[in-house]
């Protein structure tokens, strides 16, 4: 099910953003709301793009939480999906569970080539773009591309062993 293979990955990116994993939950369920709604507008063309646009989504809900000042559930309501009770137990397993997730990613970025994780951690911590990491590193945009894709990609499978 398509909720199943992304919620926690899109909730642990929500929550990192957002430091708060109650705001997260809600801003989560939202945008699979929203994405429920423009499914017919989405063109699979992978999981890669899949994840893609439900990061889109979430990234434009922040940015809306940060405008308003708080979380819209316009989607959720429209589709008449109840809000989401979660008991003190469970949000602990959850944030557990969400802490083991990183911890695993921080070890496979550890695992890196220095290159590569200097590269990921430029772009994806830091958000820079790749034109300033470029020259940040004194080399080429392509090159930075390559450290970061094959970086990437090295963390994927570590990951998936790690499962």
């Amino acid at each position: 099910m398509f909720y199943d293979r992304h919620h926690l990955s899109v909730l642990a990116v929500v929550r990192q953003r957002l430091g708060s994993t109650e705001v997260a939950l809600d801003l989560t369920a939202e945008v699979f709301a929203i994405a429920l709604e423009r499914c017919e507008s989405f063109s699979s063309r992978g999981e890669g793009s899949a994840k893609a646009w439900l990061y889109t989504i979430a990234r434009n809900k922040i940015i809306d939480l940060y405008r308003t000042g708080g979380a819209e559930d316009r989607a959720r309501q429209a589709l008449q999906m109840q809000p989401l009770i979660v008991t003190d137990e469970q949000l602990e397993a959850l944030e557990q569970r969400l802490c083991a997730e990183n911890t695993g990613a921080l070890e496979a970025l550890d695992g890196l080539p220095a290159d590569e994780r200097d590269a990921i951690a430029a772009r994806v911590v830091d958000e820079s773009d790749y034109a300033q990491i470029a020259e940040d590193f004194a080399v080429s945009e392509s090159v930075i591309r390559k450290r970061v894709s094959r970086g990437l990609r090295r963390m994927r499978a570590t990951l998936e062993e790690m499962r």
